[in-house]
This record gives structure tokens, C-alpha cells and sequence, in this order.
């Protein structure tokens, strides 16, 4: 063996939203820098930057978070991305709901700020092609390829698709077109099975207000299928295109890299919100098909279950790892309105009302875990979970900033504990050794 690289040993770092708007460096608990030192440590640390890194040069969009028109415009001071350098971060995704929060030109910018600096960033460009492209590190152990996607289409148990924001997928360019700066989005819609008696009344429905014709034995009506069963179900499928054209991008980055990691921003419609999405299933299953090493999700704010899937890590969630969503510096004035606000407020009541609202008043929103994954002749051998605690009730000058959950506490406990009774469905088994989960593959 002349190459390191050759060895096929690595230890990658992995770690959910980043929600970033403050300083890290300047703190110094032990717990909190315990954590630095685990990041530090792996060979490749990854997060996800759900953020602008922004200095309110650009626009603000209709609305923010692709939500309700009530969210927070998620803008970084551009030297944050050399915070989360010096916490130990090495590669971001930037695919997420928050990504059009300031227009195409905020996409741009955030692109601009990341390449000054030197972060490898995947999942947003300024064409279909650039969005969906690996983002590549060198790095003694090999070369490591990001991929990054979010999902776009119903959310929660089914509801109607985001609006507008979430909806900027990147354009694909050609011989008559420059393309579109956006996201590497992956489209998906509902199929809802139903009773038969139902299924009649929705198929009455369609035909006499919408002129909806039966097709198939099922019925499209309001963005999603309906067929007939013997019980109540759900599952989201997602747009094959997409789906294909992930694929052929991760088999495209496993000949130019020694590993693959796929990053998917997922807040896709599922029937639990301890469950993914089945078309989150789908294609985290069909990207290690295709040659990934690791599929790690973020989106919906808190932890879901972890999946070994042909020797490889599945994360469908991890959650919050930096919640500072609640301190960028200036709210839109048109966001404030919708919360009775006027222009003799602050962004802080934008906060505080946001917060009486009920904004992320989960526990689930405020602790997680940063996982390793240690692989050995490229094989994955192990995996540890180290939970955190983001200071839920802290003031808002504290609180948002992570540290180690220390060994016995209630956080520790509870983030582990719902790490295996998550997993578990999976035929995952997670040991705690010394407050730290571990996953050993043989």
C-alpha cells in the first residue's frame, strides 16, 4: 500500500441544521468544546447549512422557510461559515427550505460567500445541473463526495405543498436557456388509499365540481391520488425523473471520489412525525443502490431512526444541531405585519411573539445527537451517537448553541433512548457505553 487513501479507513462526522447567526468561537465550557474535539477528531465533519450566509444586501422573498408566511428569513453573517470552520465543519449542504429565503440573488450570494472562503458546498447552483453535481473534499483519506437535496411537495400528514419558496428548483440550462439558480429538489405528491364507500363520495365529488373523470380505478383530485382499499393509508412517491437523475449523479461521483455521502432535507408528508417519508425511504435506499455510503436526513427538527441498509448508514433525521434561528439581526417588515406587528417593533417581538405562537416549544427541537461513523477496509464497523443539549428555556442569548449532553443527564438519556426505540423498527440495536449510543456492525 503506497497511498493512504488506500486503506480504506475513515471516521466521518455528522451533524443535522445548522441554523446559525452568532459566534461559536468565543466560547469556551467544557462541554462545548468536548464537542469541538469529537468534531475536530473525525477525519470529515458535515452539517447542514440551514442558512443565507448574508450580509441584507439581497431581497427578501414573499416568504421565508417555505412555511405559512410566518417564518424566520434565515440570514448568517457571511464569517459564520468560518465559525462552524472552527468548530471543526469541512463540508455543508445547502439545500433546504430556508435556501430562497432572499430570492435567486440570495441564492447567489450564499454561493459567492461559500466560495471566498473555500467550503465545499452541494445541493443549490446556478443550474438544475450545478444543483444536483457533487461537491468534492480532498482529504488524506480519500476523496469525499457530498450530494444534497431537498424535498418538495406535501408535508406534515398530507397537506397542500409549500408555496412558493420551497418551490425554487433550480433551472436546467440549454441551447435556449442560461437555466435557473435553485435548489436540486425532488418532487413527490400523495397516494391516499381509502374506503370504497369514500372513494365513491370523492369520485361524486370530482366529477361534478372539477370534472374529474375516474382513470385506472383512481381519481387525482386536489394534487393527489385517491384508490380504493380496506383501510386508511398514505405513502408519497416521488417524481421518477428526480429520483433517476440523483442516481445518476451518485454513480457519476463514486468514479470520481473514494466516498459518498447524500444529504436530504427532508420534510416530506409522512404518517407519524417519528417516521419518514416513503418516498425518503425510497430514495435513500436507491442512492446506496447506486453506490452511496452514507444517506444522512435533516428537516423536520428532531430525530428519526437509523437504518443499516446493505452495510450502509441510513439517518433519516437528525435534528437540530445549531438553533440560532431566533437572533438574525433584521426581519422583513411584510412578516412582521402578518404577526400584527407594526413599524414601531423589533425584530425581538417578531421573536417573541413567534415564541408565544408556540414555535419549536418541542423538546424533541432542542436536543439531538452528532454521530460518527467509523469504516475499516471500507467496510462500516461502528457507529456512536453523542447527544446534545441546545439549552431549550435558556434566554435567547444562550440557548441555540450546543454542547455535549453529559453521561447520566436526563438529555442524554432521553436522546438515546429515543434513538433505540426509533431504530429499532429498522433491526438496528443501539448499546449505550458510557453515555454514548453505539452501533457495531460486524
Amino acid at each position: 500500500m503506497i497511498y493512504e487513501a488506500e486503506s480504506g479507513d475513515i471516521e466521518i462526522c455528522l451533524t443535522g441544521e445548522s441554523l446559525i447567526s452568532r459566534k461559536l468561537s468565543v466560547f469556551r465550557e467544557e462541554y462545548f468544546l468536548k464537542l469541538r474535539e469529537i468534531i475536530l477528531n473525525a477525519d470529515v465533519s458535515f452539517s447542514n447549512a440551514e442558512c443565507l450566509f448574508q450580509d441584507y444586501a439581497d431581497y427578501p422573498n414573499t416568504y421565508a422557510g417555505g412555511g405559512s408566511g410566518q417564518g424566520t428569513y434565515m440570514a448568517a453573517p457571511p464569517e459564520s461559515i468560518e465559525e462552524l470552520r472552527w468548530l471543526g465543519i469541512d463540508i455543508v449542504s445547502t439545500a433546504n427550505n430556508h435556501a430562497s429565503d432572499f430570492g435567486d440573488q440570495g441564492i447567489i450570494s450564499n454561493l459567492e460567500f461559500l466560495e471566498e472562503s473555500g467550503m465545499p458546498h452541494a445541493g443549490t447552483g446556478m443550474n438544475l445541473a450545478e444543483a444536483r453535481a457533487p461537491a468534492y473534499l480532498d482529504n488524506p483519506k480519500g476523496r469525499i463526495a457530498l450530494m444534497a437535496a431537498a424535498d418538495w411537495g406535501p408535508r406534515g400528514t398530507g397537506a397542500e405543498p409549500w408555496p412558493f419558496p420551497m418551490g425554487v428548483m433550480a433551472g436546467e440550462q440549454s441551447p435556449y436557456s442560461i437555466g435557473r439558480p435553485g435548489c436540486n429538489l425532488v418532487r413527490h405528491k400523495t397516494k391516499f388509499t381509502v374506503t370504497e364507500s369514500v372513494y365513491n363520495e370523492l369520485k361524486k365529488l370530482g366529477e361534478s365540481l372539477f370534472n374529474v373523470i375516474e382513470q385506472n380505478q383512481q381519481i387525482n383530485l386536489f394534487g393527489s391520488t385517491f384508490v380504493v382499499g380496506k383501510e386508511f393509508s398514505m405513502e408519497t412517491i416521488a417524481e421518477e425523473e428526480d429520483l433517476e437523475e440523483n442516481y445518476k449523479w451518485m454513480r457519476d461521483a463514486t468514479k470520481m471520489a473514494d466516498w459518498t455521502i447524500f444529504s436530504f432535507h427532508n420534510h416530506g408528508a409522512s404518517n407519524s412525525p417519528e417516521l419518514p417519508s416513503s418516498h425518503t425511504r425510497t430514495l435513500a435506499k436507491g442512492l446506496i443502490d447506486n453506490g452511496a455510503d452514507i444517506f444522512i436526513g435533516h428537516g423536520p427538527h428532531r430525530d428519526r431512526g437509523i437504518e443499516i441498509y446493505n452495510g450502509k448508514p441510513i439517518f433519516y433525521s437528525l435534528g437540530d444541531f445549531i438553533l440560532q434561528n431566533d437572533t438574525p439581526q433584521w426581519i422583513p417588515y411584510d412578516v412582521m405585519k402578518r404577526f400584527g406587528l407594526g413599524h414601531s417593533d423589533t425584530p425581538s417581538d417578531f421573536h417573541e411573539e413567534r415564541k408565544k405562537r408556540g414555535w419549536n416549544s418541542r423538546v424533541e427541537g432542542w436536543e439531538s445527537a452528532i454521530a460518527t461513523c467509523k469504516f475499516t477496509e471500507k467496510k462500516l464497523r461502528e457507529i456512536s451517537l453523542y447527544p446534545i443539549d441546545l439549552g431549550m428555556g435558556l434566554p435567547r442569548s444562550i440557548a441555540g448553541r450546543p454542547v455535549l449532553a453529559e453521561p447520566g443527564s436526563e438529555v442524554n438519556e432521553r436522546v438515546l433512548k429515543r434513538f433505540q426505540d426509533m431504530s429499532k423498527p429498522y433491526g438496528t440495536e443501539i448499546n449505550i457505553e458510557d453515555g454514548v449510543g453505539k452501533i457495531k456492525i460486524s
